[in-house]
């Protein structure tokens, strides 16, 4: 098969996953190499079905022995099945890199033939680019779930991200649609990249060229809507996860119904404003100082699609409010509807000059039509409602919450490396929101 066929079908392949991001990386560039990792490098946007458009992102192949309900490439679907060779994919990554159409590799599988077959052929990929072509950029390698923890010591080595995905938030469901996989084996890896992470930072300490163990970090992804979990129970196991194995990220793909199996739900649509909103909780359990069980109960187990977790969160604890900007801390600046990290470190930073007041606010760039209801600036209230639960929830009640309930309607198509004229694309794509300060 002619290389551009594999490159259109593998690359098309590859867009469900969405564990790539920043690489949090710094593997600099070496006398005689090519590319660098950089911590403010890769992943500059992302198109809207989660593809980063800045990476090689492709899979080895895409024949697998598994015949997961919820996968597009199972063994029993009727799709164009292609494999790369370890030596194609090495060379369209420096081809693509010394074209500055990529900054580096994101390298997935699907099962061929054992795990432990599928990830040699990945681990020889990223052996001839770092080994034989000197390439110091950016690698994130996908670990095959039940591969010999050997390998996985090795591919880490190579790499500077790797993940593991979960794929299903319990073991009930990974039965039910992937009865061939099983929890352990997906744990297993992740517990042992995550020991060996810890222990190169340690042994770093004390030997300054002792050698990198994907510096960058690893992730995850849970696909949301195709079982029927919770969101209290997805983001538990997320905050889990980050307590147990220290991953830097949880991804969360809307299910695509890809299978008309009796197992799987009947929908339309994809469920992209519960991913949004999975996104947002999953940004207060990293940076802002929630617990899961803060966000969301077994009594109340489903994110509000009206209002982000931080403002629901806060209409729900209105006792909390209102905070006075000049004496809160920072945590409790952090609970506050439109303040951020960075505006709580900016009120922080300002009110060592003198008092502050809205005026100020609106300069430190908090968004103060979430703010207002919420806080008082020398003892006074500037809501444009009383200071009543009722009242602001009616107040901050959008008509259209960010268009997302469109989004949800709009089917989007896969961008290509390869357009019709099978030259390469470097367009730009439309981002979707994913995290952010809110």
């Amino acid at each position: 098969m002619d290389i551009r066929e594999k490159l259109r079908i593998l690359s098309a392949a590859a867009k469900f996953d969405v564990s790539c991001s920043s690489s949090g990386g710094s593997r600099k560039n070496k006398p005689g190499g090519i590319g660098n990792s950089a911590p403010a490098g890769i992943c500059h946007s992302f198109t809207s079905d989660g593809r980063c458009i800045s990476l090689l992102k492709i899979l080895l192949t895409n024949y697998c022995v598994y015949d997961c309900a919820y996968c597009v490439n199972r063994s029993t679907s009727d799709v164009e099945r292609a494999a790369f060779t370890p030596e194609e994919i090495a060379d369209l990554t420096i081809n693509f890199y010394r074209r500055n159409y990529i900054e580096g590799l994101f390298l997935s599988s699907a099962v061929f033939r054992d795990p432990d077959h599928t990830m040699e052929l990945m681990i020889r990929a990223a052996a001839i680019l770092r080994n034989e072509y000197s390439f110091n950029g950016y690698i994130h390698l996908k670990a095959i779930p039940g591969a010999d923890p050997l390998l996985i010591e090795k591919a880490g080595a190579l790499s500077d991200r790797m993940s593991v995905n979960i794929e299903l938030p319990s073991s009930r469901s990974l039965m039910l649609l992937a009865p061939q996989k099983s929890r352990d084996n997906v744990l297993k890896p992740m517990s042992q990249i995550s020991a060996q992470i810890s222990a190169a930072k340690l042994e770093r300490k004390t030997v300054s060229n002792a050698p990198k163990f994907v510096p960058a970090g690893q992730s995850t992804q849970l696909i949301v809507g195709a079982s029927p979990e919770s969101d209290f129970r997805i983001i538990s196991l997320s905050e889990s996860l980050y307590e147990k194995y220290r991953l830097k990220r949880v991804y969360y793909s809307a299910y695509v119904p890809v299978s008309n199996s009796p197992l799987l739900p009947s929908i339309r649509f994809s469920p992209l404003l519960r991913e949004h909103r999975l996104y947002q909780a999953d940004w207060l359990l990293r940076f802002y100082g929630f617990k899961a069980s803060e966000i969301l109960s077994e009594g109340s187990p489903t994110l509000d699609l009206n209002h982000d977790p931080k403002t629901n969160w806060a209409l729900n604890n209105i006792d909390f409010f209102p905070v006075e900007i000049n004496k809160a801390s920072y945590r409790e600046l952090l609970r506050v509807p439109g303040i951020g990290m960075t505006s709580a470190k900016r009120i922080i930073s300002a009110r060592w000059v003198r008092s502050l007041d809205f005026s100020d606010l609106k300069v430190l760039g908090i968004v103060m039509k979430r703010a207002q209801y919420f806080i008082t600036c020398g003892g006074r209230y500037f809501g444009d409602v009383p200071f009543s639960g009722p009242r602001i929830r009616g107040r901050l009640s959008p008509k259209q919450d960010l268009n997302l309930r469109e989004l949800e309607k709009n089917s989007f198509e896969q961008l290509s490396f390869l357009d019709s004229s099978s030259r390469l694309l470097i367009g730009s794509a439309a981002s979707t929101s994913m995290s952010g300060e809110f």
